[in-house]
């Protein structure tokens, strides 16, 4: 028997039969990262859109506020005003005012005794430092925000925190009424 010749007739190479285009095996690993790469960064943006678009709202509602807006001010606020405000305080205010040659918040918030003392610590203070009778805010400044400190029925005692040049000064005065849940009125004044 004879094997057939694959030499064309005429002579020449022999013919190499084609072999089909290579396909991948796996089309759907191929689809998935596929999807993955555009869905992920699709997804991210989205995300980003939303956060940013809270965030601006929440800066616009801060921005056109008159008086305190009852809610935590920004880790980078208290970092800037160095009010550190105690975790678990409650009832918390804050209002910003900004102008070219001075900026200024209000703080406002309940604490625990222990908390009142770790706040005056972290600020280079202590409880002893609080001078009973006095309020350290000025009056026309805590009627920016309706602060009024003139009710006799009241006990308060203040003290004002002034740190280096580059830091703000911070005036402080404390309702101490409630023994147990001290008030705490902050006047952060800093200027460039």
């Amino acid at each position: 028997m004879t094997t057939p010749s694959t030499t064309p007739p005429g002579g020449g190479t022999p013919e190499v039969p084609l072999r089909p285009p290579h396909r991948p095996r796996h089309r759907w690993l191929v689809a998935l990262i596929v999807l993955l790469l555009i869905a992920i960064p699709a997804g991210y943006m989205v995300q980003s859109a939303y956060v940013s678009r809270e965030s601006g709202e929440d800066k616009a509602r801060s921005a056109s506020a008159r008086t305190l807006v009852y809610e935590w001010p920004s880790k980078v606020q208290r970092r800037i005003y160095d009010v550190p405000i105690p975790g678990g305080s409650a009832y918390v205010g804050h209002f910003e005012t900004n102008a070219w040659d001075r900026s200024a918040m209000y703080v406002e918030f309940r604490c625990s005794p222990s908390q009142l003392s770790g706040f005056l610590e972290e600020l280079g203070t202590s409880r002893a430092g609080l001078v009973e009778g006095t309020v350290t805010i000025p009056s026309q400044e805590a009627g920016t925000v309706g602060w009024a400190f003139d009710d006799p029925g009241r006990i308060y005692a203040g003290t004002i925190v002034r740190q280096s040049e580059h830091e703000p000064e911070v005036a402080i005065t404390v309702d101490l009424t409630k023994e147990e849940r001290p008030r705490v009125f902050a006047y952060s004044v800093t200027e460039p």
